[in-house]
């Protein structure tokens, strides 16, 4: 039995997984996002603490005997946030986020300062990532930063208080702008750039290897046996891809998440910075991957369908498939940036933009408008990635709660003319990912842990109404081009 927790941004999920594959219990604990000022995005590390006592708590309750037999945990989560500690392992602020914006004046300095930049860390500086955020502590709150021991990122710092050990591991390194990615290793240049050495960062593993022990307190506490190994684990999307199976070169999947991902798992260093294009490390020995990530796109329809006083995403997603394919190109056009955006601008004051209303427009020709806003976002982040042709990508997966919508993904499908798959389980992906990579790190084999789960559906590519989405995609990456210059 293996135990996957997944510390998202707005929950934290454990899953419990047998060794013939089954999930066999889910626990979940909410999470919340502190905005102090504008751009900021923070989250205390004693809620993820508290998030992990309540779904140990509830496992405990449902499934005693699971845990007892659990042999390894599995981390995954959200990337990049900055979790600073003292000597005596005490936090010293809130963690700063993915999605906080404050950084940008600081990754400019980043980008002159080594030239060499995305030839190493696969990367441009962008405020997402974690070494611009600790430039940003250095000049705004120099006594704390002068105070900083170590440097963990969000599930790290899980493993931390699970077993007293500081280690990372290649995935969610790589989303530091600290790690020389095609070495899997330390970037010393890199980490001088930012005033902090090899002592400030912890050890680093594979993701499928043993990282550290659970102390025998929680093992006590939880119903643990002696002895559990922590695997390495992975940032959030590699853990996806582990989860759906997806760790050979040319596999991928599109994400319906809170943000958008498309994702490519390659055999080797592919990086291309100059769209904004994110080139990690994957999850597994000797493989990274390509990803490109949009800031709000399930987030964005949770937006509308509040703004525009709809049920719920799911009547907001009702209303836009109901807008008939002819009536399509009168709609208005939507620029979804509403927390600035990663692939390819790399603006963090992107804003959106609802343009091109008219007396003709209700409710649902706007829902229809954020809908393809988001896809087409997807889609200029999909272009970004570069393949060899001896890594062809023939299908991807669909995942994340937008995938619940088949109409959605059908739209998806059409804009970015590939077959994208619904496989079963796909809503437990981070989760299952580290479970999967708790497998591994107990000596499972990767053919033998990382299967795909059951197909649900198949979605085919349709050329009808091709022309209107293309002239739609061109005057909505125009529109972008004639606004850029007036957000703030």
């Amino acid at each position: 039995m293996y135990l996957g927790l997944d510390l998202g941004t707005s929950e934290l999920k454990a899953l419990l997984l047998a060794d013939d594959h089954r999930v066999v219990g889910v626990a979940r604990a909410p999470l919340t996002v502190e905005r102090p000022q504008p751009l900021w995005s923070e989250q205390a590390p004693r809620q993820w603490w508290q998030a992990l006592e309540e779904v140990m708590r509830a496992l405990g309750k449902s499934h005693p005997e699971e845990l007892a037999a659990v042999r390894a945990i599995g981390l995954s989560g959200q990337m990049h946030g900055a979790t600073l500690i003292d000597e005596a392992g005490e936090v010293l602020r809130p963690a700063i986020l993915w999605n906080d914006g404050r950084s940008g004046a600081q990754c400019e300095a980043l980008a002159r300062a080594v030239p060499r930049l995305g030839e190493i860390a696969g990367n441009l500086a962008m405020p997402g990532f974690t070494a611009p955020k600790l430039l940003w502590v250095r000049e705004h709150e120099p006594e704390i930063f002068s105070r900083v021991a170590r440097v963990l990122l969000p599930k790290d710092w899980l493993r931390f208080m699970l077993s007293g050990e500081s280690v990372s591991e290649m995935s969610d390194a790589a989303g530091t702008l600290w790690l020389d990615v095609g070495a899997r290793d330390w970037s010393d240049e890199l980490l001088a750039a930012t005033g902090l050495t090899r002592a400030h960062m912890p050890r680093l593993v594979e993701g499928s290897e043993v990282s550290a022990q659970l102390k025998p307190e929680l093992a006590g506490r939880w119903g643990l046996p002696d002895g559990v190994k922590i695997a390495g684990g992975a940032g959030d999307n590699a853990a996806s891809a582990v989860g759906m199976g997806l760790v050979e070169p040319g596999q991928g999947f599109v994400s319906l998440g809170t943000s958008g991902v498309v994702f490519v798992s390659t055999d080797r260093f592919l990086p291309n910075p100059a769209q904004a294009m994110h080139a990690f490390c994957h999850a597994l020995p000797k493989r990274w991957h390509q990803m490109s990530v949009m800031l709000s796109a399930a987030s964005a329809v949770s937006w509308a369908a509040k703004t525009f006083r709809f049920a719920d995403e799911a009547a907001l997603l009702e209303a836009a498939a109901s807008v008939a394919l002819s009536q399509r190109e009168r709609c208005p056009l939507f620029l979804p940036y509403l927390s600035g955006e990663r692939s390819p601008h790399n603006n963090p004051n992107a804003q959106g933009v609802l343009f091109g209303l008219t007396h003709a427009h209700g409710p649902a020709e706007i829902a229809y408008a954020v809908v393809e806003g988001v896809s087409f976002g997807l889609r200029d982040g999909f272009d970004t990635l570069r393949l060899p042709q001896d890594m062809p990508m023939r299908e991807m997966a669909l995942v994340g709660g937008g995938a619940r919508s088949v109409w959605w993904g059908q739209l998806l499908a059409d804009i970015f003319q590939v077959p994208l798959t619904l496989y079963a389980g796909s809503e437990t992906g981070g989760a299952l990912g580290a479970a999967r990579l708790a497998w591994l790190a107990d000596g499972g084999e990767v053919a033998e842990v990382c299967t795909l789960p059951p197909v649900k559906q198949k979605l085919v590519p349709s050329t009808d109404g091709a022309d209107v989405r293309r002239t739609r995609h061109t005057r909505f990456q125009a529109l972008y081009k004639a606004v850029q210059a007036q957000f703030q």
